[in-house]
């Protein structure tokens, strides 16, 4: 008897076979319908033809919705409106007024601008209370809103925080002693940091920062943040929220200053988060870490940070972190590497007088540090003496705190004596009160030091005061300036007097403004006299033109004395105007350029002329070496001799009608000798000559040239 094959039951791949199944059977359809086209010659089946329509231009984009303005509502707004919007939305969500509030709002006067404050502080915020600010925030906008110990909820925080990131309400905002704002509120928050570009400063001290809400916020200060103070004082941030935090403000550019009082942080973890964000940021100004438990071990990660900061950190708050010598060390090691740092507040450590020394070196290497605090740090006079070395050795610190130590007389003496040699220190923070000594006068010699001590750190304000005025007028005088002033007599010159002619007239004397020790006035004036030299010897030796251009000499202000700068013979005239143009130049320098604008002077009387056929007889002249030599071998003695020779010889008129001025370029008669006899012949001999007068004018006028040009 034979047994039908029984059917297996159907596995669980029963249905997919099936299916397949029916996928070939539907493919061989299509193939084989009359639509297809013919198989290839290899067997292969082609897909059918498909086509594909697109709509046309017209009727792609069926509609468009503009974004909603945040500021519709605050265009040309008054605080009728406000008020009354506010208390509509209060009505409508059935909820109580705030009237702090309401108080604030009416004081409100010009609602263009930014308000100064918008103060909520202590009011209690549920969530319809905070969608009832909405009226408000949409139609001004703030400095500063208070949200301290309001009371925020999850809910109502996250509100809030909607509201300031989308009308841009505040610039400053602080959410302190809110300890239940909860990760939805910290998200919000997060994402108000990484989106208002106009918020700067945040505080949320006692405000919980726990480990779900951390990373909202790192990743708000990574990405883009334009933070630039952040206050976690008591935010429970010690272990992971911290590693969160300073992972994500090592590439944070805009952070200035960070407060983390009163976490906790610890010496291991925490402090090696926190130096290697000290190793990657420079940006970061001030680090605030008082009321913590750094210890010495967690200060030695700070330092090694500390290291790198070439051009970062300006203040570092280490108060009450129990720190001892042994942290200091570290510290002293790691200060002359700083280049930035200008506050260090090391108070209420047990440092002791054996930190204060291992602190001290390092502390005379620095070059930056500006105000030091060792309130509290369990010093004796040993350590002050310690200090008062560093006080002396210190050309720029401005402030010492050194309150809380026992300090007496020892130490007061040594910081009196260290005063005086330090002329930068303004305030020096000590007890009021003396402390007890065994010998009673000691404490009225404290009591007098203490005096002394006070009054140094007045007299370097006073010399402070006085170096910023100087560098004041300093820098006002280094200022381009265009002015014109009266004519004034010059007391103190160092300039060499310009001789300069115009149109053939007679040049003046040179004045005490005028500048003839540039290269090109010398150049000017030797071209113009050789000209006029030229133009003489073609007209055959005219006396009258060669006395006309002839300069008349005085002495160059280097042969004058010490204290008579300006020559007697040539002041300036009342009614001359100069204008002056000052410009700085090197150094401390400035180089004054000053044009003398005179009035045309009267012409001098026509001097009868001589002629060339016959040489007067000349009296005896006094003994002089020749005019070439006149110059180089004049003494100082002769600035004392000047004003006589002037006198004595301004009336007596020269040989061939010359001018009596011709006598200013004479030596003084030197005391009889060999060389005053041999140049008393040569001057006789010269004045004797055969070759006429125009010879020897023209001598003259070479040597009234030489004799000036050999002083520059």
């Amino acid at each position: 008897m034979e047994i039908p094959p029984q059917e297996a039951p159907p596995g669980p791949g029963a249905d997919a076979d099936a299916d397949a199944e029916a996928e070939a059977e539907e493919a061989s359809a299509e193939a084989e319908s009359p639509t297809g086209t013919s198989p290839p010659a290899d067997g292969r089946l082609k897909a059918a033809a498909k086509r594909v329509t697109f709509p046309s231009d017209e009727d792609i984009v069926s509609g468009a919705v503009e974004p909603k303005d945040p500021w519709r509502h605050a265009q040309n707004v008054t605080v009728d409106e406000v008020i009354s919007a506010y208390r509509q939305a209060c009505q409508k969500l059935n909820c109580r007024q705030i009237p702090k509030l309401l108080r604030q709002l009416q004081e409100f006067t010009d609602l263009e601008q930014r308000i100064n404050c918008l103060d909520l502080k202590g009011e209690k915020l549920d969530y319809k209370t905070c969608e009832a600010l909405e009226e408000v925030f949409k139609r001004l906008q703030f400095k500063v809103v208070d949200l301290e110990q309001t009371n925020l909820d999850e809910d109502g925080a996250s509100a809030l925080f909607d509201m300031i990131e989308y009308y841009e309400s505040a610039t400053h905002l602080n959410i302190s002693f809110n300890k239940h704002i909860g990760t939805r509120g910290w998200q919000a928050a997060a994402h108000m940091m990484r989106k208002t570009s106009c918020l700067q400063y945040l505080d949320a001290r006692n405000t919980p920062l726990l480990d779900h809400s951390a990373p909202f916020v790192a990743r708000a200060l990574r990405i883009r943040s334009s933070l630039a103070v952040l206050h976690l004082e008591n935010a429970s941030l010690s272990g992971r929220p911290l590693m969160l935090l300073a992972t994500a403000l090592k590439m944070n550019m805009n952070l200035r200053e960070l407060y983390l009082a009163d976490n906790k942080l610890n010496g291991l973890q925490d402090s090696a988060q926190l130096g290697n964000l000290l190793k990657f940021n420079c940006s970061l100004q001030i680090l605030d870490l008082r009321n913590n438990h750094v210890l010495d071990s967690g200060l030695a990660y700070i330092c090694e940070g500390l290291k790198e900061q070439r051009k970062g950190l300006v203040t570092l708050v280490l108060w009450n972190n129990q720190l001892t010598h042994t942290g200091m060390a570290f510290l002293g090691m790691a200060l002359p590497h700083t280049q930035s740092l200008e506050t260090l507040n090391l108070g209420h450590n047990p440092i002791g007088n054996e930190g204060v020394r291992n602190l001290k070196n390092g502390l005379i290497s620095n070059r930056s540090v500006l105000r030091l605090g060792l309130a509290s740090t369990k010093l004796t006079c040993e350590g002050a003496v310690a200090v008062a070395e560093f006080i002396a050795e210190s050309p720029r610190l401005l402030r010492l705190d050194l309150r809380e130590n026992e300090i007496k007389t020892g130490g007061l003496m040594a910081l009196s004596l260290a005063l005086k040699v330090n002329h930068s220190l303004l305030r020096l923070d000590l007890d009021r009160e003396p402390k007890k000594e065994p010998v009673k006068s000691f404490i009225e010699t404290q009591k007098a030091l203490l005096a002394e001590i006070q009054n140094g750190c007045k007299r370097n304000f006073v010399l402070v005061r006085e170096r910023e005025e100087k560098q004041q007028l300093q820098l006002s005088a280094s200022m381009p300036e265009i002015t014109i002033t009266a004519p004034q007599p010059l007391e103190e010159s160092g300039e060499l007097p310009a001789v300069g002619s115009q149109n053939g007239a007679p040049r003046p004397g040179p004045g005490p403004d005028s500048d003839s020790d540039s290269d090109s006035d010398r150049e000017e004036q030797e071209e113009e006299e050789e000209d006029q030299r030229n133009q003489q010897r073609d007209e055959g030796g005219n006396d009258q033109s060669s006395l006309a251009s002839c300069p008349a000499l005085i002495p160059s202000t280097d042969s004058l004395g010490p204290g008579d700068k300006s020559p007697p013979s040539s002041p300036s005239s009342p009614t001359e105007q100069r204008i002056s143009v000052s410009s700085p130049g090197r150094g401390h320098k400035v180089f004054v350029v000053t044009r003398v604008e005179s009035p045309p002077e009267r012409p001098e009387p026509p001097v009868p002329p001589t002629f060339v056929s016959s040489p007067p007889p000349s009296p005896p002249s006094p003994p002089a070496s020749p005019p070439s030599q006149t110059m180089d071998i004049q003494d100082p003695e002769s600035s004392e001799a000047q004003p006589q020779l002037e006198t004595s010889q301004a009336g007596q008129p020269l040989p061939n009608g010359l001018k009596p001025e011709f006598a200013l370029a004479l030596p003084p008669e030197p005391p009889p000798g060999l060389e005053a006899k041999g140049g008393s012949c040569s001057l006789e001999h010269a004045l004797h000559r055969s070759q006429g007068v125009s010879k020897l004018e023209e001598l003259l006028l070479e040597a009234s040239q030489e004799a000036p040009r050999d002083t520059l």
